[in-house]
């Protein structure tokens, strides 16, 4: 039989004291000391949410209590059976969708699939109706945007919403209110965009469709996002100014930013993704890598036919 630790052997995990990430549903068995304790125990008995499960064991002589930690392949982000409404039309039904660090992952579907409303539901935008969302281990379903902002997420929304009074560098300040730490500032954004370097002082109206798309980019980017939700980015946009935006995502990824896409356009979305989710009518139809994923699936899942 497992062998329980005492309750003051762990109760530095509400102060604190470590962290590990681990699932609730995960049964892991370590041997320490000759006692084998099951995880999944602690996590329940602690009231630890996924990914902040942390275990203080005494050393063999019961003295100078000692910190094991243990990793597990916690997602980033992780939303499970979520539900959202607009008044009272359904647009999502029971989400389960996940994430992993350093991830990039693209949600594809047709106008009305629900894959803007996903984003909304995770960033705070829409109060959803049922179901949790999980970010680094937390539980914020029902947190403010500002304050799921100033934990690491952070979007680029359909149409680009700019300011139109400010110009192109008030508009990528604005990212910054939240003063999170991280590697993007303006030399860094003007470093992947630096046609926008050169239209800083330019009004957000006045500039182009690309433009705009890429200054919206550079504000979220600005709030230093260890997560980045991306929204129909190409949407109006000529191809050769959607590939251009694409090529610098890779720049992106390679500052060690989470990317989740939602696009219209399979072949783009495909292109730079690792895994890729298709929605239709609120529902998750189908899940998988690029290169196990057909033609004829995709086709299937995508048009329901």
């Amino acid at each position: 039989m497992p062998k329980k630790i005492p309750f003051r052997s762990y109760h530095m995990v509400r102060a604190g004291f470590a962290k590990t990430r681990v699932r609730h549903e995960a049964t892991v068995a370590h041997v320490l000391y000759r006692s084998l304790v099951t995880l999944d125990t602690v996590a329940k008995e602690t009231g630890a949410t996924p990914g902040q499960v942390a275990i203080r064991f005494p050393n063999r002589f019961g003295r100078l209590p000692r910190v094991i930690r243990m990793t597990f392949n916690c997602p980033l982000l992780e939303t499970r059976g979520l539900t959202a409404f607009y008044g009272d039309f359904q647009a999502l039904y029971s989400i389960d969708f996940r994430i992993q660090l350093n991830e990039t992952v693209a949600i594809i579907g047709s106008n009305g699939a629900g894959k803007s409303t996903l984003l909304k539901s995770i960033i705070g935008l829409i109060r959803t109706k049922a179901g949790e969302i999980y970010f680094n281990g937390r539980n914020m379903t029902r947190n403010p945007a500002h304050r799921i902002v100033a934990t690491g997420i952070s979007m680029v929304p359909e149409g680009r919403r700019l300011f139109s009074s400010l110009s192109a560098e008030e508009n990528l300040l604005i990212g910054a209110y939240n003063k999170r730490q991280g590697p993007w500032n303006l030399g860094t954004v003007y470093a992947i965009f630096p046609m926008l370097k050169d239209k800083r002082r330019v009004a957000a109206t006045a500039l182009s469709g690309g433009e705009q798309q890429m200054v919206a980019i550079g504000r979220a980017l600005m709030a230093n996002p260890q997560l980045l939700l991306c929204d129909e980015v190409s949407l109006g946009l000529a191809p050769v100014v959607v590939k251009e935006i694409y090529a610098e995502f890779r720049r992106v990824i390679a500052n060690r930013t989470t990317l989740i896409i939602v696009e219209q356009d399979i072949m783009q979305a495909m292109a730079v993704s690792d895994r890729v989710y298709c929605m239709r009518e609120g529902r998750i139809v189908l899940e998988g890598r690029p290169s196990e994923l057909g033609r004829e699936e995709l086709t299937k899942a995508y048009f329901g036919i």
